[in-house]
């Protein structure tokens, strides 16, 4: 246990094993950044035929040691359990979940052409993908569980895992609802062993999935109103969440077992910032 007088996440995080989600962009790829500087080996998950495989070779490249690629398909339970396994073989554990991988209202059209599809779809990846991530992982560990807790962090959103949002896509939201629940539903299930489960909810993320469903629909000066509009008037920024993650996989995270994070910057509290309008 690192001196609890000191927040220095480094002794909790050296040598152990990391695997993210959706770890090629975004909040993801911050997060893998973060570990990676705290001493973490990291394994990150890519769709095979959506990020480019010279890309993912060049993000390798910056780490070889500490980094390793694994294709991922949340609609395949198959595609799940050996991404986890492969994740093991490499690094002989892995102590740290984080559930990133997800798609938005506007990223999901590259799973289906019409609405009902991508709503399918929406809840297919972003819900039943995580609880079947989630149960292939806690079934992988069981016997592998040590004086350190395991981490299980799943990314929800502040739309659906904490507030309603009127025009947010329902599935969208239902999709985010689900993660915070099946947050807590297993955070009581496993009070008595040594394994943590948080979420954390971003707000208005700059990310190319916010930019996509939000920002790029608008003209640039209903962008900047946006933005204005915003607490702190601002976005926040992924290695912002990324901190709050590499908290939560620390040592000093555990009282917070069963935690849903409100990571919006104060618009989970405040969302007439944006119905308001």
């Amino acid at each position: 246990m690192p001196n609890e007088r000191v927040l220095d996440c480094r002794p909790g995080l050296a040598g152990r094993v990391a695997l993210v989600t959706g770890g090629f962009g975004g909040i993801g790829r911050e997060c893998v950044v973060a570990l990676l500087a705290h001493g973490a080996n990291v394994a990150f998950t890519y769709v095979e035929g959506q990020e480019p495989a010279d890309d993912v070779a060049t993000m390798l490249a910056e780490n070889p040691e500490h980094l390793s690629a694994h294709t991922l398909d949340l609609q395949s339970v198959a595609s799940i359990r050996q991404c986890l396994s492969d994740a093991k073989s490499k690094w002989g554990r892995v102590d740290i979940l984080v559930n990133n991988a997800a798609v938005g209202s506007a990223t999901v059209s590259a799973f289906s052409d019409d609405a009902a599809g991508q709503d399918t779809a929406m809840l297919n990846i972003n819900a039943d993908g995580i609880l079947k991530t989630c149960q292939a992982y806690l079934e992988l560990m069981q016997d592998d569980i040590g004086d350190f807790p395991l981490k299980i962090i799943n990314l929800s959103s502040v739309g659906g895992g904490i507030g309603v949002f009127p025009g947010f896509r329902l599935s969208d939201g239902m999709s985010k609802a689900a993660v915070a629940h099946l947050t807590r539903q297993m955070a009581a299930e496993l009070t008595d062993r040594m394994i943590d489960v948080f979420a954390v909810c971003p707000g208005a993320t700059n990310t190319r999935m916010f930019q996509s469903s939000t920002l790029d629909p608008m003209s640039p000066g209903q962008r900047d109103d946006f933005v204005r509009a915003l607490p702190k008037h601002r976005l926040i920024e992924p290695s912002e969440i990324a901190n709050i993650i590499v908290f939560l996989a620390s040592t000093y995270s555990t009282p917070l077992h069963g935690a849903v994070l409100d990571a919006s910057m104060g618009l989970g509290v405040h969302p007439g910032l944006i119905t308001g309008k």
